[in-house]
């Protein structure tokens, strides 16, 4: 799970991840920690993580909090100028399309992704992938399981995360 989507994307990126709160569990010792949906894939290698370990912590999903436009909360949002913040909230409307596709009951998922992938591009982004995965292990989609859309895309310098789930 680790060497998909956002691990193809930045190799070696979640080894860091899972060194540095693993360490940072060992210090606290939590029984809970709180992990938000917008980084969907590191909530599931983290939940894993955990599991694998058998820590006695409890990982909890928390919904992504977003400004009224709908862009998802996060610290990069700082990097973005006037114009690409308003811009910003193009990924998640790609997402909530897609999803929204799939709820009415489109299965041809590739071609969903292509779509929204091509529709971020012609607005000057350049992303990383969309992909419309199942929800317990990122797995290719299947009817009638739970499914999430992620999605990661440079807008300017900024690269952007977000997912939704369907």
């Amino acid at each position: 799970m680790a060497d998909i989507l956002e691990g193809s994307a930045r190799p070696g990126f979640f080894t860091g991840v899972c060194t540095v709160v693993l360490k940072l569990f060992s210090i606290v010792g939590p029984s809970a920690a709180v992990f938000g949906k917008k980084d969907y894939q590191q909530l599931l290698v983290i939940s894993k993580m955990v599991r694998q370990f058998a820590l006695p912590i409890e990982i909890i999903a928390a919904e992504t909090i977003r400004d009224p436009s709908g862009l998802a909360l996060s610290s990069r949002n700082g990097y973005l100028n006037g114009e690409q913040r308003i811009e910003a909230v193009q990924l998640y409307a790609a997402l909530r399309h897609i999803a929204g596709e799939v709820r009415a009951g489109r299965t041809d998922w590739r071609q969903l992704e292509d779509s929204a992938y091509d529709r971020l591009r012609s607005r000057d982004w350049r992303p990383d992938y969309m992909a419309i995965r199942r929800q317990a292990d990122l797995g290719q989609p299947l009817e009638g399981e739970p499914m999430v859309v992620l999605g990661a895309a440079k807008l300017g310098g900024t690269r952007l995360i977000d997912s939704v789930d369907v």
